[in-house]
């Protein structure tokens, strides 16, 4: 498994970033996860920020995994990435 836990930068309405969640659910992965939507103010630019630099067109879902960075709903390299079969 991972070294350090991933996390997953989400959107609460995007179908892809619940199917990120589900899959990392569904492996028994422990992750955090932020629901960017759902932030304000300077806590959602500061968020914005970091996405940017591991994702410069701040698309969703965002995965980072030790040092990899996954960029949608890409299951097998998700699994890959997480040392899963």
């Amino acid at each position: 498994m991972t070294s350090e836990k991933p996390i997953l930068y989400a959107l609460s309405t995007c179908s892809h970033c619940k199917s990120t969640k589900k899959l990392l659910n569904d492996c028994n992965v422990e992750y955090n996860y932020v629901e960017v939507d759902d932030l304000e103010g300077e806590e959602r630019k500061a968020i914005i920020a970091d996405i940017k630099e591991l994702n410069p067109r701040c698309s969703f879902p965002t995965i980072k995994i030790n040092d990899t960075v996954i960029v949608g709903f890409k299951e097998k390299e998700i699994k890959n990435a997480l040392g899963i079969e």
